[in-house]
């Protein structure tokens, strides 16, 4: 990633300058000034992602979920029949005396269940928060605690675990447990079949406000327990602009009029339902338009993602570089077929977000998988906010792209001032549109938090905590999170740029880096690499063949970033890991072990 790294003390060697298209490309631009929001007094997000497709004269044939397996079967639900269910649900939550405003756990992976759930949970005013199956029982118990939920629907995989936590959750009256009965009985007071059995398929709606509180989702930050980002019905209009337009449209004609009776698009990501990134970049934005999302509840694998996207016909995906990566590795491709050829690839769309994607990547999904990716950059609080739409616009590989229409983004300092070209900052989202209106993306606050929610801000401007520089053009790269950046030498050390050129040696599946404390310099730049299976297979069981490669690696990769990036930026020193701790959203965690090497060098007597 093309990036200028700066000193204090030092003046850094010239450097590539990103690609020139000389100023903001018109298209944008355009697109930009024409745009504005329309948010409703009154709004909810199950009414427009189930039950206006429903009340359609074809909602019995038109798919919502396709329930993939990769062994024989697999299942297709329609419009109609997820709002069948999800009203016996609503009726059967009354029945449990859940009320406007309830907080409503939903700890489900990829299902026809979970699409349920939410619509049941969302149709009735209260307030759905969705819980990932890889929580252990502290986890659990925290976020139900703290947003003193009433009703859990629950995996069976997850059940013993919330059977553990529920003791010390008063307020937690009923979990409903979904699953065969052998596997729920005794860990559940209901099994979800068994009661959607009992109840009508008749059920009213709550006439909710667009503000109105909708989901809260648990983010993680660096410090401190995770806090609760309240988002309201109008947060999935928020998205829409910024999924549009990273889904290359959404099968809809960019350039048409409006007048279109629809798109044919296919979705599927593996992301988890239960984060931001697949409830809101995924399945809500997919239901909005009544298109069908494939769903799929298995451990990731290029192969498996691959032949589902082939198998299903998918048009429209959200990848993250993670998973990019590993397809690139595994499949990378031949002269003679490519993997789009390989695996009767359909896709018009890759939207990749998490991580910067990096010139590797890009390249990859251009030649292999037939599309450029448009990367996406967002948070739970304000999400989807930044990115690329190469339908409309040239991407520029490595660069996060541009503020999408109907979110004015900037990138400040610390006083709140806009950076100038080139000068690292603060990725920020004001309150206002272009045109002076509120911007719907908006959370409405922390969860019994006000102290946070306000620290978030400096005056109308929304702080990501996201570093970025900002080019002549108007596209934005990305530096890292404002806690991975750090100074070596004197030097501002942005982690992505080395990690990208890492991952580009082919010996490399994946890479982190972080600063480790040094007496002289502050900090040095080191590398956590995981080395790709091919590389590895040879020394399998042999420690002195694995010290060899490990020695050869360390100066062969230390060469490699030296030959491409500035020679300040090379790793130092380089760790070979069997794999790297990541988030359950596919993020390298650099705090984890950031956190190591500080502890590391207490241990060697250094005082940090």
């Amino acid at each position: 990633m093309p990036v200028s790294q700066r000193s204090d003390n030092a003046t850094a060697p010239e450097r590539a300058a990103p690609p020139v298209l000389g100023g903001v490309p018109e298209a944008y631009a355009r697109l930009h000034r024409e745009f504005t929001w329309a948010v409703p007094p009154h709004f909810n997000i199950a009414q427009v992602c189930c039950a206006r497709w429903a009340a359609q004269p074809n909602a019995s044939k038109t798919i919502a979920i396709h329930a993939y397996s990769t062994g024989a079967g697999g299942a297709f639900y329609t419009y109609f029949q997820l709002q069948e269910q999800a009203n016996r649900l609503s009726n059967a939550l009354v029945a449990q005396g859940v009320v406007r405003g309830d907080r409503v756990a939903i700890v489900m992976p990829q299902c026809f269940e979970t699409a349920v759930a939410y619509m049941a949970v969302l149709q009735m005013g209260a307030v759905a928060m969705p819980l990932s199956l890889l929580f252990g029982p502290d986890a659990l118990e925290y976020r139900l605690q703290d947003s003193d939920a009433v009703v859990a629907i629950a995996d069976a995989s997850s059940l013993a675990d919330l059977r553990l936590t529920r003791k010390r959750c008063p307020l937690l009256r009923t979990v409903v447990g979904v699953g065969a009965p052998e596997a729920v009985q005794g860990l559940a007071d209901c099994e979800f079949g068994d009661m959607l059995e009992q109840f009508s398929t008749q059920f009213t709606p709550v006439d909710t406000l667009a503000d109105d509180p909708a989901i809260l989702i648990y983010t993680s930050g660096t410090t401190g327990n995770p806090k609760g980002a309240l988002l309201a019905h109008r947060a999935l209009i928020g998205n829409l602009s910024g999924f549009v337009a990273s889904q290359n449209w959404f099968g809809f004609d960019p350039h048409g009029d409006g007048a279109q009776l629809g798109t044919q698009a296919v979705f599927w990501s593996p992301a988890d339902w239960a984060w931001t990134g697949g409830l809101m970049d995924a399945l809500l934005p997919t239901l909005y338009f009544g298109r069908p999302i494939v769903a799929y509840n298995g451990r990731f694998s290029p192969e498996t993602a691959l032949e589902l996207m082939g198998q299903c016909g998918v048009t429209h995906t959200f990848l993250f570089p993670t998973a990019l990566k590993a397809m690139m590795k595994a499949f990378p491709g031949t002269d003679k077929q490519t993997v789009r050829q390989q695996f009767g690839l359909k896709l018009d769309a890759i939207m990749s977000a998490g991580e910067a994607v990096g010139d590797a990547v890009f390249s990859y999904c251009e030649q292999q998988l037939g599309i450029k990716p448009n990367e996406m950059f967002g948070q739970t609080e304000i999400n989807y906010i930044v990115g690329n739409c190469n339908v409309l616009y040239p991407s520029k590989p490595g660069s996060m792209g541009m503020g999408y229409p109907g979110h004015q983004v900037r990138v400040i300092d610390d006083a709140g001032n806009e950076c100038p070209v080139g000068v690292p900052g603060d990725v920020s989202l004001n309150r206002l549109d272009v045109h002076g209106q509120p911007d719907p993306i908006f959370f409405l606050g922390y969860w019994k938090n006000e102290a946070a929610t306000q620290a978030k801000f400096t005056g109308d401007w929304c702080r990501t905590g996201d570093q970025a520089v900002r080019d002549a053009d108007g596209y934005l790269w990305y530096q890292g999170r404002s806690d991975d950046v750090f100074k070596a030498a004197g030097y501002r050390i942005g982690p992505g740029e080395i990690e990208n050129c890492l991952v580009k040696h082919p010996a490399v599946a994946n890479a982190a880096v972080v600063p480790k404390p040094d007496a002289e310099r502050g900090s040095v730049v080191k590398a956590y690499v995981v080395i790709a299976p091919d590389f590895v297979a040879a020394c399998v069981s042999d420690p002195v063949a694995t010290a060899q490669l490990h020695a050869n690696l360390t100066r062969e990769l230390q060469d490699h970033v030296k030959s491409l990036l500035a020679p300040y930026e090379y790793p130092k020193e380089i760790e070979f890991v069997d794999a790297l701790p990541m988030t359950t959203t596919g993020k390298v965690q650099r705090r984890v072990l950031r956190q190591q090497e500080e502890e590391r060098a207490r241990q060697r007597g250094f005082v940090l």
